[in-house]
């Protein structure tokens, strides 16, 4: 289980808060953060925090913190579908298109960058369907952190 720290942004009668999750970066992390031309990259065009609701039995103090959890199979799932898909997608264009027109090196090329679109829209579908199944759950109320006490 991916598990993370979220903090109650909203809660309303219905049974659903609203949590707002702080997204970290790998490159956060290196010894070459400073002179590294990725990291500032990263830093200047990614998103600092994302909000989703989850359901919930109990209501929660806006502020207070929670333990969230994903299952890995999610994760693992949603990697295939962004990148094996598509390549899938690609190798089965070109393999046909080789079969089909054996002397054209440009059909190969063609019928693969279009199997590997059409695989990529399938998989968009499929991520979308997926998204809405796979909803993250609380694993434990945290409260405040302490840093916020002061």
């Amino acid at each position: 289980m991916m598990e993370e720290m979220a903090k109650v942004v909203a809660c309303d009668d219905t049974g659903w808060i609203r949590v707002e999750v702080e997204i970290k970066s790998a490159c956060n992390h290196c010894d070459n953060n400073d002179s590294c031309g990725t990291s500032a990259v990263s830093k200047a065009f990614s998103v600092k925090a994302q909000q989703f609701s989850i359901l919930s039995d109990k209501a929660y103090p806006i502020g207070e913190w929670l333990k969230i959890g994903l299952p890995e199979s999610v994760i693992l799932k949603a990697a295939a579908l962004v990148y094996l898909f598509p390549l899938m997608g690609f190798f089965l264009g070109a393999f046909l298109a080789n079969s089909f027109f054996m002397s054209s090196d440009m059909s190969a090329f063609m019928l693969g960058v279009t199997g590997g679109v059409l695989a990529w829209a399938l998989a968009r579908k499929k991520a979308a369907l997926m998204e809405k199944s796979a909803q993250p759950v609380i694993l434990a109320y945290i409260g405040q952190r302490i840093n916020q006490l002061v």
